[in-house]
């Protein structure tokens, strides 16, 4: 999503569909080669990546798949790192994946709107792919919403890709008298997302207490692969805007425990290839 074409695409780290081996190698990255030093061997990347059921070959592909497009970088001796220039999308990721944050009624809303020339039709794309990635919702044609505790993120994600120029972000309330429950279901598809949470509910909800380190750690890296885009659908939505019963809220609920669960195992897992 940058204008100069330099930085990698946050958007290639998204699994959109099916989850492929490249988008588990992402998370085990993002989440754990950071952790340890930042680098990691290509012979302990594929002994963790058996745990999850992947062989060495598949392995070995995807990894170069992933430094072809600038995501993994080749460091000697057969070791990689993440791109240095994926830190902030990273980062900016962990606080949504692991931060519990729901907007409250009365917070106010963040309105995004920008208008690009024809000669830069493009753009126009780039940016709606921003948006959507980051849970907004679609208000017009060129005008978008969220809650506005994305504000600061949304701002980052906009000058990280050189397009804040075109855009034009404002705090406020909304005035309008039809109830603000009705619009927020047209302004995001949530029968769309509905079932998409509860495949992960249906997924994971059996696996909350797996005690063997390589099973915990399959399990974390599948269920953080998941979250990472279920998370940005619903941008914090006020509870009080959602059906009632919403299992967007279940499935987070069941994340945060997954995480907090999981994690010591597939931690011990872990370190125990990269000492």
């Amino acid at each position: 999503m940058s204008t100069g074409g330099d930085a990698v695409d946050a958007d290639d780290l998204m699994p959109e569909g099916g989850v492929r081996p490249q988008h588990l190698i992402v998370t085990v990255f993002g989440r754990y080669v950071r952790a340890h030093g930042g680098e990691i061997r290509i012979a302990s990347l594929i002994e963790m990546m058996s745990a999850l059921g992947v062989d060495a070959g598949v392995v070995r592909s995807s990894v170069s798949r992933l430094k072809q497009r600038g995501i993994l970088m080749a460091e000697g001796g057969g070791s990689y790192r993440l791109s240095s220039s994926l830190e902030a999308v990273f980062s900016a990721g962990d606080r949504r994946i692991f931060g519990s944050r729901r907007a409250e009624p009365g917070d106010p809303w963040l309105l995004a709107s920008f208008s690009v020339p024809e000669s830069e039709r493009p753009l126009r794309h780039q940016l709606r792919k921003i948006l959507q990635r980051l849970g907004f919702g679609q208000v017009s044609g060129g005008l978008w919403i969220a809650p506005g505790l994305i504000a600061d993120e949304t701002g980052t994600a906009l000058r990280r890709a050189g397009l804040d120029g075109y855009v034009e972000l404002f705090l406020g309330s909304r005035m309008s008298s039809d109830p603000l429950e009705d619009a927020v279901r047209g302004w995001w598809d949530l029968a769309a997302m509905e079932p998409l949470y509860r495949g992960f509910v249906d997924t994971f909800e059996g696996m909350l207490d797996e005690a063997d380190e390589p099973a915990a750690f399959a399990a974390h890296v599948r269920a953080i692969t998941q979250w990472r885009r279920l998370v940005y659908l619903d941008p914090g939505l006020p509870l009080d805007l959602l059906p009632e019963g919403w299992i967007g809220v279940e499935a987070g609920r069941l994340f945060a425990e997954l995480h907090e669960r999981l994690e010591p195992a597939a931690e011990r897992f872990v370190a125990s290839l990269m000492t």
